[in-house]
Order: C-alpha cells, then structure tokens, then sequence
C-alpha cells in the first residue's frame, strides 16, 4: 500500500498535465511529435515508468520525498492526472509499462535486472504482446505459439505436440516463436517486450516470453487509428523469432503461476490505471466546456451537475479498485467495476457535452474532438466493458462484490 500524499502528488503533476495539453493536438496529428514533447523535457517519463529502486539516479521527488510509481494507487493517481491533458501520451510514453507489470509478477532476479537495465536507459519503449486480430485478448484461445525450429505450419512442435501444443516452455535451444499479434501498443517503435504464446495445450499451456524486437523474423508496423494516437497500437507478425531457454518468464514458477496467470494479475493491476485515465479524460471535458462558454441554462447546469457527481463517485471507485489490486492482484472484481464505470461515464460526457457548444463543436474546437476519439481507445483496453461486467458478475456470486454498484 502507498504512504504517499496522493494530494501532493497531484500538485506535483498539475503543470506536466498542462504541458501535456498545450502539445495534445501536435501529437494527435502526428504521432512523431511525441519525440519533440520528450525533447522539451516536460514529460518525466523516466521518473513516471515505475522502476525498482536501483534503476534511476533521479526519481521523482514530492514535496522532497521520493516516489517511484509502484503501487497501482501510485499509478491511478499518476493516470488520471496526466490524462487531463492527453491521455494518449500517457499510454504511448516509453518506460516499462504493461510489461513491466507483468516482469514484476513472473520474472526471476535475472530476467528482472535484463529488463529493467535496459529499459531505464532514455526513450526505450516496451510492448505487450497479447492480442491477436482472431482471438482479441483471450489468452486461452492464443494461435500463437512456440514451435520447433523448422516445423511447417500445423506440424509437430519441440515436444512433439501439433502446431497449437508446442515446444517445451522453457525455450528450449531451437524453439521459435510464430504467429500474429495485432492493436499492440508502441510494438513498432519498442526494443524489447513480453509476448504471450502457447507451448502445449490445456490452460497451462501458455507461456510468456521476454523477447527483443531486433531478433531476426519479429516485423512490426503501425496501425492507423482515430484516437489514442500517441500509443501508435501495430501489429507484428512473429517469423519463427528465435527463444532462448533464458526468455521464459516465470522458469522458476511451478506452471500453476505463470503464463495466463500472468495476464490476469497484469490486467487487475492495469484496469485501475485505464478506468483513471477515463476519469481524467472525463474531467478534461467538463473543465473544458465550462472554459469555453461563460453560462448555462438551468437543465444544462444540473446535467453538468449530476456529471460532477458521478465523476466523484467514479474517482473514489477507482482509487478503492487500486487500493484492492494492491492488495490482491488476483482478484478482479473491482478492477473491473472501475473500469465499467469509468468508461460508461466518459462515454456519456464526451458525447453529451460537445452540444453545448453548438452544432460545429466538434470542428470548432479540435480539442474537445479530440476526447471524444480518444474514449473508445480507452474501451479497448484491457477488456471491454462486456469482459468487465462479467467479471463483475462473478465475484457477484462468489461474494466478493456486495456492495460494488455501478455509478
């Protein structure tokens, strides 16, 4: 749990959220400004990724106190703050992101000191390799898979299972990796990241891999896409990407604890993170409405009203979830209550609120457009509202959800 002043470390970060903000429009029309945003210095992307103590000479510092970004309360915080300038950036910044959640649960000493090292020096970015353009982000159901070298596809693999059954998980000398990942964040432009693969059938066929992206047969490219744009999510086709014995995550883990557990625990900590970035694009918003037009009618003003309620709710469900992820990463109930909430509510903001201004708001005032791309990026993280709400309503009747509602 944090000992930080969540209050402080807001303060701390209002002026990087401003920055943010003025460069938000620059780097939605062009994902290659974030470059000129990382040169201006006012994004403390290093001090904001979240490293182990040891890995940077300058963390940053609240009111004197050094904060390293670890815990998902940390995070949110983190999140929602920036995101009131540009979400997108927020996810689309390098540093360890996604899979240096998931370093964190399964990694052993070793592999956690290669990833750290090398992400912590500047403008390296990581990718998180999960989802597939047939399977979307159900690890169960991954194609891709970890195959004896020189196998055609939907032959025998390493173990001598079919193609979909695979190599020993250990990354046995001449395993490879092969298949097909897609709406992957940064993936064109990361040097290293985590993919998910199958290396036998059965739920705990499924591994994780620390992979480097300049190993031979890994091609990656970017998608176009109408929000979140600083992400530039891509795909990357995996051509027999050579594995070493070394690169399997959780080696030192019994099969139970690694692999699809993994991703679970890594989303239960990062659907905190997304429902507070969902805060943050909601009150951007509504502050943004508020700048731009000087009075309201009476039911304009009670619609706004009622929008600060709910976002107050939201914020305090999110910020409940982190605190629970924090202390059981293996539970998703309110992980995923947040995220359903969080989503619904900016969805119902940004496309109740561009009315306000007028027939040609959208047109007129590009920022406020902006949002409203962004939302369903948001939506697309780490399972949508529908894999929320069922995740919620298992913890419902397993008992772990009385008194969660949706706000």
């Amino acid at each position: 749990m944090t000992t930080v002043d969540l209050v402080a470390l807001r303060d701390h970060l209002r002026p990087v959220a401003v920055a943010l903000r003025e460069r938000a429009l620059a780097v939605d029309a062009d994902p290659g400004a974030l470059h000129a945003l990382l040169d201006a210095g006012v994004l403390p992307y290093r001090q904001l990724g979240g490293f182990p103590p040891g890995y940077l000479d300058d963390p940053l510092r609240v009111r004197g106190v050094p904060v390293l970004v670890r815990t998902c309360v940390e995070r949110a915080v983190v999140a929602e703050t920036l995101a009131w300038g540009d979400a997108s950036v927020v996810v689309g910044a390098p540093g360890p992101s996604m899979s240096g959640v998931v370093v964190d649960d399964l990694a052993d000493d070793e592999q956690r000191d290669r990833f750290y090292r090398h992400v912590a020096q500047p403008r390296t970015w990581t990718f998180f390799g999960l989802t597939e353009p047939d399977r979307g982000s159900d690890a169960a159901a991954l194609e891709t898979a970890v195959v004896a070298r020189g196998v055609p596809t939907g032959g025998a693999t390493a173990d001598g299972a079919t193609e979909g059954g695979a190599a020993a998980d250990d990354g046995s000398p001449g395993a490879v990796l092969r298949g097909h990942k897609k709406y992957v964040g940064n993936v064109a432009r990361a040097s290293l990241g985590v993919v998910f693969a199958r290396h036998r059938p059965g739920p705990l066929g499924v591994g994780v891999y620390l992979v480097d992206t300049a190993r031979p047969g890994f091609d990656a490219a970017p998608l176009v896409t109408t929000g979140m744009r600083a992400v530039q999510l891509g795909e990357v086709r995996l051509r027999d990407v050579p594995l070493r014995p070394e690169d399997t995550l959780g080696r030192h883990l019994s099969p139970s604890r690694r692999g699809l557990l993994g991703a679970v625990r890594t989303f239960n900590r990062l659907r905190p993170v997304v429902a507070a970035l969902a805060v943050g694009v909601t009150q951007a918003a509504l502050d943004y409405v508020r700048a731009a037009r000087s009075s309201f009618l009476a039911d304009e003003r009670l619609m706004l009203e009622t929008f600060d309620d709910r976002l107050h709710a939201a914020r305090a469900l999110v910020l409940q979830a982190a605190r629970g992820a924090d202390a059981d990463a293996a539970d998703g109930t309110l992980p995923a209550a947040a995220k359903a909430t969080a989503l619904d509510l900016a969805e119902e903001v940004t496309r109740a609120v561009p009315a306000l201004l007028g027939p040609g708001a959208r047109w007129e005032h590009p920022y406020l457009d902006k949002l409203v791309r962004d939302v369903p990026g948001l939506e697309m993280m780490e399972g949508t509202r529908t894999v929320q709400r069922l995740t919620l309503a298992q913890g419902w009747l397993q008992g772990r959800a009385r008194h969660v509602e949706l706000v």
